[in-house]
């Protein structure tokens, strides 16, 4: 097992990586926080595999455990789910000390968290990520929220949780596209932070394809490391933090344009690091050689690098205005300078953006 430490002060908490980790969920739960009543929230693909585990697990190390299920997919981060929620929080009987379990990908971990943030005006909980974006990405920093129909994450609030438990062995239940969409995140941290990961990935890729534990185990440790680092430097993104948005302006407007569930998150994350590459290689920040090898390696993890079909470049452009990186009415862009290295810029064009869209 390793551990990542993410070094807030006195909301600091650890990243358990792990095989197994759910099936003893309760006794690494209780190492943090005492136990109490717990609510499980987890979505209805995900319950039939872990959540009768995790409840026991929870049980045995004294927890009070209730459960909450939701759909699966982007549509439950609504606010109808988020008051559903808070009533089932109301119905288990949760205190401020209490704690909500988080079992599930993104979206879960998401809608999840910001029950924990808003219920009594802010309750821990813990990530028990089954997903590889999730695990790599999202359970870790304390980003939570839902959308809204223009845009995603647009409300939302910061809070930390008080553990991820991130058990590679569950990764062996995801589809192929979910897992794929899962390196699109491990790609982006190679490109932004770790110019060794993106060696190691390329070296790998046939390893990490094929879900090898002690691989996965490694990756995604080193994955967690680099969240960690950034999150830990700069919480509430004033600056550094910026750089985890590598391909995520575009990716985000694809998700919205295209309706969400056409491209998995992952997928149209792919799209974006393809499109601000384009925009970095006509700035000459980065040249041919860099763009190839970071579209390669995302083709290698089958995911696209060009729309499956054309999206209104004016909606894309319109999504992206829309979006939360927008700062005194101009987009911040993260453009790659060089593998394992971004700048963050606020002065790209629409036709620059138009370019590089059409290389899409």
């Amino acid at each position: 097992m390793h551990t990542v430490d993410v070094a807030l002060g006195q909301r600091s908490y650890q990243i358990l990586v792990g095989s197994g980790l759910l099936a003893e969920a309760g006794r690494h739960i209780a190492a943090v926080l005492p136990p109490g009543r717990a609510l499980i929230i987890t979505d209805d693909s995900v319950a039939g595999i872990y959540l009768d585990p995790v409840a026991r697990s929870l049980s045995a190390a004294g927890f009070a455990v209730s459960s909450a299920t939701v759909p699966a997919g982007e549509q439950s981060k609504s606010f109808d789910q988020l008051a559903r929620l808070c009533d089932e929080c109301f119905r288990a009987g949760l205190e401020r000390r209490s704690l909500i379990v988080a079992l599930g990908g993104g979206v879960i971990g998401d809608l999840a968290g910001f029950v924990a943030a808003t219920y009594l005006r802010g309750i821990p909980f813990v990530q028990a990520p089954t997903t590889l974006l999730a695990q790599v990405d999202s359970s870790i920093g304390g980003k939570t929220g839902i959308n809204l129909p223009g845009g995603k994450n647009l409300v939302g609030a910061f809070h930390q949780p008080a553990l991820v438990l991130a058990d590679v062995a569950a990764l062996a239940t995801l589809d192929d596209r979910q897992f794929s969409s899962g390196l699109a995140e491990v790609v982006k941290h190679a490109m932004i932070r770790d110019a060794a990961l993106f060696d190691l990935l390329e070296a790998d890729a046939a390893k990490l394809l094929s879900r090898d534990p002690a691989t996965l185990e490694k990756i995604v440790a080193r994955n967690c490391g680099v969240k960690a680092a950034v999150v830990s430097a700069d919480e509430r993104e004033e600056g550094l933090r910026a750089s985890l948005n590598y391909g995520h302006t575009v990716g985000h407007a694809v998700e919205s344009v295209a309706s969400y569930g056409v491209y998995t998150h992952g997928e149209a994350v792919a799209l974006g690091l393809a499109a601000a590459a384009a925009i970095a290689r006509s700035r000459g920040f980065i040249d041919d050689a860099v763009v190839v090898r970071q579209n390669k390696l995302l083709e290698r993890f089958g995911l696209p690098t060009k729309l499956r079909r054309p999206l209104d470049t004016d909606a894309l452009l319109e999504a992206m205005r829309h979006d939360k990186k927008v700062l005194s009415g101009r987009l911040r862009f993260v453009l790659p300078v060089a593998i394992g290295e971004t700048r963050l810029v606020d002065d790209v064009t629409d036709a620059e953006l138009r370019a590089a869209l059409s290389c899409l």
